[in-house]
């Protein structure tokens, strides 16, 4: 039997439905009162517990086989230290405790590529650069980097674990709207004003779920696998969505500086009257100009994992706003 937490977020909700083609029985556990509706119809049995609950946890993961770690906080609004650090940190040391009590046979964490301390752009880094949080400046990548860190040092203490690690995930099954589902619905409703220069490394959900299975069949105890996909310039994805919604991209190209600028002054602004993530905040504005430039070599050679081409995953992502009446 397979427990997977956080299962209906975006990796989530995907994990579960691969488990379940692949004949696995699966526990999903879930927050009281959370919305369902990301695994609703799936042949899943749903536990309530709380990540930040250990007892929650131990009747979750009895019996179980195979724990997949999916839930945390991920935010790129600053301020949210309190909130990062029990979710993400203390909740992932539980999980770890939790897996021991029970005797989990094998824990499988979703980490972040943040979590890695990256070199200097131009050097492609993999997954030999360490996980260091006194040297990462973003909230979420130090909480990330720390929880990864309790479940390697698990490793040492017997617990069988292994880190995967994705770049930024997109693709269907967009529930409850990532970054890049945040971007095509602003986009085909023409309330993007403009954009800025940078890069990111994108990589479709569904490659990203097989990655995970792949770790937990094929994976070496106490190692991370990156599982990245096509590094992407911002303008490459603007001429992307202008050819498969057929809507014009916005004319206004900002200035970085003028971006970050704006983001400080906006954003709490923003929060306040939507109730959304803005999608330029200073810390996603900083995300696009670092080093994206990385490898999945690792997990292609010692898992054999694969990713399709990202054209593909915005075709599809497209497709499935559509048919959930995201877009118009």
């Amino acid at each position: 039997m397979v427990v997977v937490t956080g299962p209906t977020g975006h990796i989530g909700n995907v994990l579960v439905r691969e488990l379940l083609k692949r004949g696995e029985r699966v526990r999903a556990l879930v927050l009281p009162s959370e919305d369902l509706t990301p695994i609703r119809g799936l042949d899943v049995e749903t536990v309530e517990g709380d990540i930040v609950d250990l007892d929650s946890l131990i009747r979750a993961f009895e019996g179980a086989d195979v724990v997949y770690h999916l839930a945390g906080v991920i935010s790129i609004v600053p301020g949210e230290w309190d909130r990062l650090y029990r979710v993400n940190v203390v909740g992932t040391r539980n999980v770890i405790r939790a897996c021991l009590t029970c005797e989990v046979r094998r824990l499988v964490y979703a980490s972040s590529i943040h979590a890695f301390y990256e070199p200097p752009p131009g050097i492609t880094f993999d997954e030999t650069s360490p996980f260091d949080p006194e040297k990462l400046s973003m909230e979420y990548d130090r909480t990330k980097a720390m929880a990864t860190l309790e479940v390697l040092e698990a490793t040492r203490k017997g617990l069988d674990a292994v880190v995967v690690c994705p770049t930024g995930v997109m693709g269907p099954y967009d529930y409850r709207l990532s970054e890049m589902g945040q971007l095509i619905r602003d986009f085909t409703r023409k309330t993007l004003i403009g954009y800025v220069n940078g890069a990111y490394d994108f990589v479709d959900v569904r490659d990203v779920a097989k990655g995970l299975i792949l770790a937990c069949e094929k994976g070496k105890t106490g190692e991370s696998y990156i599982l990245s996909g096509e590094r992407i310039t911002i303008p490459e994805i603007m001429s992307h969505l202008e050819e498969l919604t057929g809507s014009p991209r916005p004319r206004l190209r900002f200035p970085v500086w003028l971006a970050q600028i704006a983001a400080a002054v906006f954003t709490p602004l923003y929060l306040m009257l939507t109730r959304e993530r803005p999608l330029l905040t200073t810390c996603s504005i900083q995300t696009l100009q670092r080093n994206s430039e990385t490898t999945s070599q690792k997990a292609i050679s010692e898992l054999g994992y694969s990713a399709r081409p990202l054209r593909q995953s915005i075709e599809d992502s497209i497709n499935w706003l559509k048919d959930h009446g995201v877009l118009n």
